[in-house]
């Protein structure tokens, strides 16, 4: 049997807009088997960067409890945290977040510098994923001298740095055309089949059908079905459901 490397137990987070509160996500139960793939999908406004982020142990939740690897979050000390966390999870970002005076070496270079690695190690192992990404002919290029989807594969090799059980994808193809996005979802599909954890936010019902082994439907701050990729779940059949089902909600509150 599996076990979870990431549980939200009844979650929620709430900011405060002068009198009003806002509840960006209220009270959802999210659980990340080791090894699965888990998409994360709603529209602008669902809830989805702010699930990410507490996923993600970014974030500090109003509500509800967080572990990673079983250990409750809210017990442990920032620091702590932050070791932890930079050591399972590897981001990667929607808009790459690549420092620009830095190499492509240098940005991979960059997480381990924070786990003390020495500086000879830290080269070795950022050229060998330099390698993997099959960027080693740019390594000593700056971001601004790259593509958009190389930018990406740069962002991959950073997240792996650490050699992390956990990727966390932010909307990975959002900035990158159609071919390049495959690309680059396709290869953390072969990570996946490694045994990395991936769990990627996006609002495309397409890509979390083709890879996804589990997706969370969030709307309005609140986890609204999960879908399981047993007997191929059939996504954006679902999603069109999914759409129609609000409207008519919608249209029946309006007529109240």
């Amino acid at each position: 049997m599996k076990k979870n490397i990431i549980d939200l137990k009844n979650v929620a987070k709430y900011y405060e807009m002068g009198e009003n509160i806002v509840k960006a996500l209220d009270g959802v139960n999210i659980n990340i088997e080791k090894g699965s793939f888990v998409a994360i999908m709603g529209p602008s406004g669902s809830g989805k960067s702010t699930a990410m982020n507490l996923v993600g142990n970014l974030d500090i939740q109003t509500k509800g409890k967080i572990f990673l690897d079983n250990q409750e979050t809210s017990k442990l000390t920032e620091s702590h945290l932050a070791q932890i966390r930079g050591k399972k999870i590897g981001f990667i970002f929607q808009s790459f977040n690549l420092i620009p005076n830095l190499t492509v070496k240098e940005n991979v270079m960059l997480p381990m510098m924070f786990q003390g690695i020495d500086s000879e190690e830290r080269e070795d192992i950022a050229e060998e994923l330099l390698e993997k990404v099959e960027l080693i002919n740019r390594i000593d290029h700056y971001p601004t001298q790259i593509s958009g989807g190389e930018m990406q594969r740069v962002a991959i090799a950073r997240a792996l740095a650490n050699n992390p059980e956990v990727i966390l994808a932010d909307e990975p193809t959002g900035n990158l055309d159609t071919k390049t996005g495959e690309n680059v979802i396709k290869f953390l599909k072969k990570l996946n089949n490694e045994g990395k954890t991936v769990i990627m936010v996006t609002h495309e019902p397409e890509l979390a059908e083709a890879y996804a082994d589990v997706v969370y439907w969030l709307r309005d701050g609140k986890i609204e079905k999960v879908s399981k990729h047993k007997n191929r779940f059939k996504i954006v059949k679902q999603e069109r459901k999914f759409i129609k089902k609000n409207i008519n909600r919608k249209i029946k509150e309006s007529k109240k």
